[in-house]
């Protein structure tokens, strides 16, 4: 398996000129002690000096078993660096490759200094790096492990070291360093008087690389590491793809550890990754930092599984609209006057407090006033508060807020409250806020648990992750009052007055709901139907063989059809129909006859079998192929009445020639699409050409609360001559 790694950019706040005292590394550098040796291979300078590449043969002591380093027949493992310095440009690149034991292992890493992209008086860091182990003796897995903790360790050091250099300068006298220029000469800075000894002499290696611990090129980038962060890394193209973005599409190193908080090198790999993932991927509007991170923690940095629950997150927010929750969601008034739960202030980390009293609550009353879906919802709206709360907080604080704290009052729990139908809707609840909301809890307090509630852990706590439930502290009876308790998390001063406090909590105090609020159950069932068939979106299974399609009919030429829609699973191919003929009435789902059904999602077929393309009907769009995870907008400006079907097909895997064999992505790709099948969430409306123009201007700046990217609507039109 690869190991990548990509750094976020790191930010210098010296010229570039001054930065360059990076050199000063070579050949050897007290600070790294695993860095032993470096001879110059080749060395070039252009007539006018201006670029300089050097080339260096690094050694590394590596700190490894010494059983290991006896099997790989080496006490030393050996690094190519190539630098090439291109004064003009004021950037330095760095690429770096394993010489030993090349044929079994695979180090690359690159890295680039440049010149802030808004203010030339500073640096810009940034770094790719990969880890490919084909075989070691067995041993595989303890050499990527040694490979990662050498890595990481020396990342950490490489800010350190082009600090020490600077300040290594200014204490020589040397704050400015002149830019280059077509006259000037190369500069050279002085050598550290404390390393200008002759060059040691390079351990020697047989003429064929023998084995060597794979070790990343950490130690013989380390300064250049200083961005470094703490995985092995990324293909060598990675740079310039790096390179090529906006600064806006980048993150600082800076603004993570002062908004997202401290993460490890290879967390912010992670984190980084699957940012730029959505952002190719998802072409429109992909979630904040801080909400990818929530998800990224709670699979552990998987990036994978956690790749894998975001997608399925946003789907699930695109579908029901959770992003305008809070500007559209009222609370009926039975809620205000008998839910009992609110903010109240903040704990001692700054984190917002929310107050439940559980236990004066009647769940039964409000479940058959309300219904599960209302409840539902409000539980969300409490959510989508608590994460603009988190993030005012953290303005507030001047420090990462990405939890808060509730506190639990169990005061008045009984029988009533394991009344089934409640119980259900409370699983439910805590089913969808664990799939969508994962670390938001930084931390619950549960007070004045009675004899009752072990029977209703026992209910809940299968369906609570195992990482959230290590947040719960339960104190019964009156023990949060003394040492351990309330006050070692919650200020004096802001402790409820139902609790023994001083501070006025605004918190209903709830009580029975009047039963001539109750509602029958056709009642609550169409209100549930109701609230959550409020979505645009539409969803459809397609099969192999049994695409999914969509009729539109156009009455005045020149309209423009756009769609927007999200692959959720497998992938697929889109394509645009007209047809002067009417197709004949929908074939639903006509797998089902052979026992396959299409849960969640509708499957219609409309173009007739016997029809023939390009007769009676014609291909107005290129075929699309989209992927699976991906969110696509389009719109298409129609030139003829008639009828247009949006065609969603199953994308096969193109066959393998006869000489070669099948690629493993597409085998795996293919194992992926369970049972053939694959599922869109759509929706398309029709506009004229004139109010398609008006939105295209409006919306390129619009955004949601949740959403950190906009997206520029785009009218791309494409004409296909029409069927006679």
């Amino acid at each position: 398996m690869v190991q990548k790694y990509q750094s976020p950019v790191r930010v210098y706040k010296h010229p570039f000129e001054l930065v360059m005292a990076y050199e000063r590394r070579f050949p050897t550098c007290h600070l790294i002690p695993m860095f032993v040796a470096s001879d110059v291979v080749d060395e070039e300078t252009s007539e006018d000096g201006s670029t300089h590449r050097i080339e260096r043969r690094c050694a590394l002591d590596v700190d490894a078993p010494r059983l290991l380093k006896r099997i790989a027949g080496v006490d030393y493992v050996y690094f190519i660096q190539k630098n090439t310095l291109n004064r003009k440009e004021r950037t330095l690149h760095i690429e770096s490759h394993n010489e030993t034991f090349s044929n079994r292992v695979i180090i690359h890493e690159t890295c680039c200094y440049s010149v802030h992209p808004e203010n030339e008086e500073w640096t810009c860091f940034e770094q790719t790096a990969s880890l490919d182990i084909k075989s070691f003796f067995g041993f595989e897995s303890t050499v990527e492990k040694i490979a990662m903790k050498q890595y990481a360790s020396s990342i950490k050091k490489g800010k350190e070291i082009i600090e020490f250099y600077l300040k290594e300068l200014e204490d020589e006298g040397i704050i400015h360093v002149p830019r280059w220029t077509p006259s000037s000469l190369p500069l050279a800075l002085p050598r550290p008087t404390s390393l200008s000894t002759s060059p040691p002499v390079l351990p020697k290696l047989p003429v064929s690389p023998t084995v060597s611990i794979p070790l990343p090129a950490d130690a013989k980038d380390s300064a250049s590491q200083d961005a470094k962060q703490d995985s092995v890394a990324l293909q060598s193209d990675s740079l310039t793809e790096i390179l090529a973005g906006t600064p806006e599409d980048k993150l600082d190193a800076d603004y993570i550890k002062r908004y997202l908080g401290d993460l490890t090198p290879l967390q912010e790999s992670c984190l980084i990754r699957l940012r730029k993932w959505l952002q190719e991927t998802h072409k429109g509007k992909i979630p904040k930092d801080e909400h990818i991170l929530r998800f990224l923690r709670a699979r552990d940095f998987n990036m994978d599984k956690a790749r894998e629950i975001l997608c399925q997150s946003l789907t699930w927010r695109k579908q029901h609209q959770v992003d305008y929750l809070l500007e559209t969601w009222t609370s009926p008034q039975v809620l205000q006057d008998y839910y009992t739960g609110g903010w109240h202030h903040h704990d001692r980390d700054g984190r917002p407090l929310y107050i439940l009293r559980l236990g004066q609550m009647d769940t039964k009353g409000l479940v058959r006033a309300l219904g599960e879906e209302s409840l539902l919802r409000h539980v969300l709206s409490i959510n989508e508060e608590g994460l603009r709360r988190c993030e005012e907080n953290t303005k507030v604080f001047g420090r990462p807020i990405s939890c808060w704290t509730c506190l639990v009052d169990l005061e008045g729990l009984n029988m009533r409250h394991l009344w089934r139908p409640g119980v259900k809707a409370l699983l439910r609840i805590i089913e969808v806020v664990e799939a969508n909301y994962p670390e938001t809890l930084g931390r619950l307090l549960i007070l004045r648990a009675p004899r009752v509630f072990p029977v209703l852990w026992t209910l809940v706590s299968p369906f609570i992750d195992e990482n959230t439930r290590k947040k719960f502290l339960i104190y019964a009876g009156n023990d949060y009052q003394g040492p351990g308790g309330l006050v070692d998390y919650i200020d004096k001063e802001i402790i409820p007055d139902f609790l023994g406090g001083e501070c006025m909590c605004e918190v209903p105090e709830g009580g029975l709901v009047p039963k001539s609020m109750y509602r029958t159950a056709e009642e609550l069932e169409n209100e549930d139907v109701r609230l959550w068939t409020e979505t645009i979106y539409q969803s459809a299974s397609i099969f192999k063989g049994a695409p999914h399609e969509l009729l539109i009919e156009i009455i005045d030429a020149s309209s423009v059809i756009t769609w927007d829609f999200d692959v959720c699973k497998g992938d697929v191919v889109f394509n645009i129909y007209h047809s002067k003929r009417a197709p004949q009435a929908p074939r639903k789902d006509p797998l089902g006859a052979h026992g396959i059904t299409s849960p969640g999602g509708n499957n219609v077929q409309l173009i007739d079998k016997s029809w023939t393309l390009g007769q009676d009907y014609s291909m107005v769009e290129s075929p699309l192929t989209c992927k699976e995870g991906e969110s696509v907008q389009g719109s298409h400006l129609t030139r003829w009445p008639g009828f247009y079907i949006l065609q969603w097909k199953f994308h096969n895997m193109p066959a393998c020639s006869a000489t070669n064999l099948p690629r493993v992505d597409d085998v795996l790709a293919t194992l992926q699409v369970s049972s053939h099948k694959c599922k869109v969430m759509y929706y398309t409306e029709v506009l004229g050409s004139e109010d398609f123009r008006l939105v295209t201007v409006c919306v390129s700046g619009c955004q949601t609360h949740f959403s950190s990217v906009p997206h520029s609507a785009q009218f791309d039109v494409k004409w296909a001559e029409p069927v006679k």
